[in-house]
């Protein structure tokens, strides 16, 4: 049984219009895709997009969270682990 849609559902765009590092908008965690087609969508794929908008959010929130813990903790950086890519160095094999 489908359900009946009474409301549009709204945009989450904030009007920051920034993209991180992985592509995602830092205002409403849309990726470009989804920014672009937003009005081309269904209101079921409108809800799915929020939905993973809110759990991006959630993501980036918790790894903001992780990495003040561990300056406050004063943990050390991750050693230097060489790339399978990298030119043969001595330095680095110690």
């Amino acid at each position: 049984m489908e359900q009946l849609d009474f409301f549009e559902v709204p945009s989450p765009c904030k009007g920051i219009c920034q993209v991180n590092n992985k592509g995602y908008c830092k205002g409403c965690f849309r990726s470009r895709d989804e920014r672009f087609y937003w009005y081309d969508f269904t209101n079921e794929q409108k809800r799915n997009v929020v939905r993973l908008c809110h759990q991006r959010y959630l993501r980036i929130l918790r790894a903001k969270r992780k990495q003040a813990q561990d300056a406050a903790l004063g943990a050390e950086p991750l050693p230097y682990q060489p790339s399978l890519f990298d030119e043969p160095n001595d330095d680095l094999s110690s």
